[in-house]
């Protein structure tokens, strides 16, 4: 709700900027074309009477130009302006805290690792010299040596904005072994879209031989039914019953998927760790201000506590892995405190287990049902 304040806002002020723009680019437009046809009299005069009477015509001018914009008609716009924007930047204080010092734990960050993961955030979006520029400026000239792999990737990216294959194929054809470890089929999609672009564009017989060299190795492929049966609509595939092959978003997704392969290649994720972590921190960041104010009325220090007192919803997208809290203890599961199956079927923590049962010395009731459980035949569960 708050946030649609301020969106309402901002778009009160879009609106208000482009019509402020839009009765100034009208009037400038207006007084340049009375000036030249004051020139273009101004002019005439000169050639045609011997005695030219230049203060008419600018008394003329100046006449028009008052009708044209007047002075009051484009205060009035910037005046409305200027209202909607200070509106906008009273909502921002009110809603936003610009003081966000004191909402974080302080760290002792290895700068190192940090300086790697905003060298490897630059070039992974095709920000090379602003890339090489902090790698030099930060002393870290040994992280460019991540740049020459996304260097790749890009120049793989722009031949196939362009339609050209060539260098998706070649790369796919180096790296099939760990493609198809990692359970990817990028390989075929990009023959797949080479064999219907050769069908469309050099015929039947082309595409043929195509099929022949590169997609064979497919044949158990369902969509390899499909591809041979368009030879059948060469020349108008988009009445066969395949039009969806010929999609421009298939293009898209290919990019997409391209850039998800390659990164799972170097054995990254798809999405930058530095950009998932700051749109984690945006979305959590409310709760933490507001946090942070009531420790600070309770005269109390939150920067010590091992646990949140509140829990901090980032939503699913932000969910990498499952959770597990034990029903006992309310402590979340780690890797020190697994949680643990139980021979009735249900779950709890290892240190609720230990303590339950003593050690693992007697065996003890499950909290939710009959059964006696003994702590050695536990197993630990995996999510």
């Amino acid at each position: 709700m708050e946030l649609k304040t301020v969106e309402d806002a901002f778009d009160h002020v879009t609106k208000k900027q482009k019509l402020c723009s839009s009765k100034c680019h009208e009037a400038m437009e207006l007084i340049v074309w009375e000036i030249e046809q004051a020139l273009v009299k101004l002019q005439n005069d000169n050639a045609t009477a011997s005695h030219p009477d230049h203060k008419c015509v600018l008394t003329e001018l100046k006449t028009k130009l008052k009708d044209i914009a007047p002075l009051n008609l484009l205060e009035g716009t910037q005046k409305e302006l200027n209202v909607a924007l200070s509106k906008y930047t009273k909502q921002l204080e009110k809603f936003f805290n610009p003081d966000i010092s004191k909402a974080y734990r302080y760290v002792d960050f290895d700068i190192h690792t940090v300086n790697q993961i905003i060298a490897s955030h630059l070039y992974r979006q095709g920000m090379f010299d602003v890339g090489d520029c902090f790698a030099k400026e930060a002393g870290e000239q040994e992280v460019s040596v991540m740049k020459s792999p996304f260097v790749e990737m890009y120049q793989i990216l722009e031949a196939t904005k362009s339609q050209n294959l060539e260098p998706a194929l070649k790369w796919a054809v180096a790296n099939r072994e760990k493609l198809k470890q990692n359970g990817s089929d990028i390989e075929f999609k990009l023959h797949r879209l080479q064999y219907l672009e050769i069908l469309n564009k050099q015929g039947k017989e082309a595409a043929l031989t195509y099929a022949r060299a590169f997609l064979s190795p497919f044949g158990q492929s369902p969509e390899f039914q499909k591809l041979i049966a368009c030879l059948l609509w060469a020349g108008k595939l988009d009445s066969s019953p395949y039009p969806d092959l010929l999609s421009p978003s298939k293009w898209d997704k290919l990019s997409e998927e391209i850039t998800q392969c390659f990164c799972n290649h170097l054995g990254q994720s798809f999405e930058s760790p530095l950009s998932v972590t700051v749109a984690a921190g945006v979305r959590g960041l409310p709760t933490l201000l507001k946090l942070m104010s009531i420790m600070t009325g309770k005269k109390q220090e939150w920067q010590t506590m091992k646990q949140m007192p509140v829990p901090v919803d980032l939503g699913r997208e932000f969910q990498f892995h499952a959770i597990f809290v034990c029903p006992v203890s309310r402590d979340q599961a780690t890797e020190e405190n697994p949680p643990m199956l139980m021979s009735c079927g249900h779950v709890l923590c290892k240190q609720s287990i230990m303590k339950l049962s003593k050690s693992s010395t007697k065996s003890f009731k499950c909290p939710y049902c009959p059964t006696e459980i003994d702590a050695p035949r536990c197993r630990q569960l995996y999510f």
